[in-house]
């Protein structure tokens, strides 16, 4: 069985962990079918991609079984998961996060890494990692107290609740709360308006958002004045104005 599936429906391109008799638990080779399928989202047909699992999980993070008895080299996995978050932060697209059943540990970083997140309603997030004596590891030191603040950010880490999802859109760790049987749906229809939205833009918005989170106020404003003068540049942006004056709907092209 690939540990990974992926197909591509026009613009958006849909990966799904694929270990369902395991809730999709994280091993090496799915993270590196994962880092696999994400090179393929630098494609320029794909404009957007809904990242989820398969079966009755999202992800329930890192697979225990593998680092059983001290057989895992902490430092050459955790360069797999470093690659895997990057490409999905790096990537100059909009990535959506299926998220039902659970997310935990790892699981619940990945999709704390992409840029929106539909949870079903019977949906639990934990963070997990303390629960067996170890540090978040796979960006979630980064993403998680940028999204709920310090504070909160250290309670879920240390304590690890298990949230619902209605306390996760409370938190801004959703966008979307749907029924479990239409978070797939609801998600794909997210990333289809995003795949015709001006994409290329959509890239220099999450560079600048990355980038605000470690630069001043100054820096902020030449960076965006920097972004703005390559968004100017853009045929999006002339078809934007054109549309607007014409008063009819845009045609992106995500250029």
């Amino acid at each position: 069985m690939e540990p990974v599936l992926t197909h591509q429906h026009d613009a958006v391109l849909e990966i799904a962990l694929n270990r369902p008799d395991r809730l999709n638990a994280l091993d090496r080779p799915l993270l590196e079918a994962l880092g696999r399928a994400l090179e393929r989202a630098e494609d320029e047909t794909v404009r957007a991609v809904v990242l989820r699992g398969e079966g009755r999980a999202f992800s329930a993070g890192q697979d225990l079984r593998e680092a059983a008895g001290g057989g895992l080299d902490y430092q050459a996995h955790l360069a797999r998961y470093n690659r895997v978050v990057l490409q999905i932060r790096r990537l100059a697209k909009p990535v959506v996060a299926a998220v039902h059943g659970v997310a935990a540990g790892a699981g619940m970083a990945l999709a704390l890494a992409a840029d929106l997140r539909v949870l079903g309603r019977e949906t639990r997030l934990t963070t997990a990692f303390a629960r067996i004596a170890l540090v978040p590891d796979s960006g979630m030191t980064y993403t998680l107290p940028r999204t709920v603040g310090w504070g909160r950010a250290f309670e879920l880490l240390a304590l690890s609740p298990d949230l619902d999802a209605e306390t996760a859109m409370r938190l801004g760790l959703a966008n979307r709360v749907v029924s479990e049987d239409a978070v797939f749906e609801e998600a794909r229809g997210l990333a289809a308006r995003l795949a015709a939205g001006p994409t290329r833009v959509y890239g220099l918005i999450k560079h600048a958002l990355d980038e605000s989170a470690r630069l001043g106020l100054e820096e902020v404003l030449e960076l965006e004045a920097q972004l703005q003068k390559l968004a100017g540049e853009g045929a999006d942006h002339e078809e934007g104005v054109r549309a607007f004056l014409e008063k009819r709907a845009p045609r992106f092209q995500g250029r």
